[in-house]
């Protein structure tokens, strides 16, 4: 049976509470000090840290933008490959689709019992995908785990989801109530998005969904801070 631990824990010490399981202590054994020594050089305190995740699907790389909880600003820390992909570029909107999703979303579980050894799952699908998606079963369970396969998901290698499970639980720890997750199908440069405009120009609903993610994607790059958004009938999301 997978336990899978989310954030509506409110009493206790969410680091310790995760360290009473086995594969967390030993990544914590193992990876400790390079997250110690990351955070030292970033001038971030881990008992004050918020961490955001940015992925790309082309380019296949997580990139992890950290801060201190009382500033405003992220910074690149860490990045990391990601070891495998399913599906083509465009978003996930059913069950058995093989894709992974491209939107704004948040880790809701932490799981130290993944069959790919500890792993992160995202609120896929979320308030956007449900909008757009006219299928009965838009599917689930999508993970930053461990591990060299996947379908649909973020495979990091068990030695890297040890280093990256541990800055989630740090960043819970330190109160961070919603960890964001923003997947893009690629680097959203205005070059990427020419070269994409080009490749796909038949599919118009595709374009209109990465130029929607292009506003977000811009913003969160020019100001470095985390997204804030609605979602509107259309499943296409507002950015304040």
């Amino acid at each position: 049976m997978i336990f899978l631990l989310g954030f509506a824990m409110v009493h206790g010490n969410f680091l310790d509470e995760q360290k009473k399981y086995e594969r967390v202590r030993t990544a914590f054994n193992e990876k400790n000090e390079t997250v110690s020594k990351s955070l030292r050089s970033a001038a971030i305190d881990a008992d004050k840290l918020n961490i955001l995740f940015v992925a790309y699907k082309d380019e296949a790389i997580l990139e992890l933008y950290a801060k201190n909880k009382n500033e405003s600003l992220y910074k690149l820390l860490r990045q990391y490959d990601i070891l495998q992909s399913s599906g083509v570029l465009g978003p996930k909107s059913a069950q058995g689709d093989r894709q992974v999703p491209e939107g704004f979303y948040r880790i809701d579980r932490f799981n130290p019992f993944s069959n790919f050894y500890l792993s992160l799952g995202l609120n896929y699908p979320n308030a956007a995908d449900k909008l757009r998606s006219k299928a009965k079963n838009l599917g689930g369970d999508i993970f930053i785990h461990g591990s060299f396969v996947t379908i649909g998901c973020l495979p990091m290698s068990d030695e890297k989801i040890k280093e990256i499970y541990i800055y989630a639980i740090l960043a819970k720890n330190a109160e961070q109530s919603d960890i964001p997750v923003y997947i893009f199908p690629f680097k959203m440069s205005d070059e990427n998005m020419s070269k994409f405009a080009k490749k796909y120009a038949e599919d118009e609903k595709l374009l209109a969904f990465w130029q929607n993610l292009k506003t977000g994607y811009d913003k969160f790059f020019n100001d470095k801070i985390e997204l804030k958004f609605k979602i509107n009938k259309n499943g296409v999301y507002l950015f304040e």
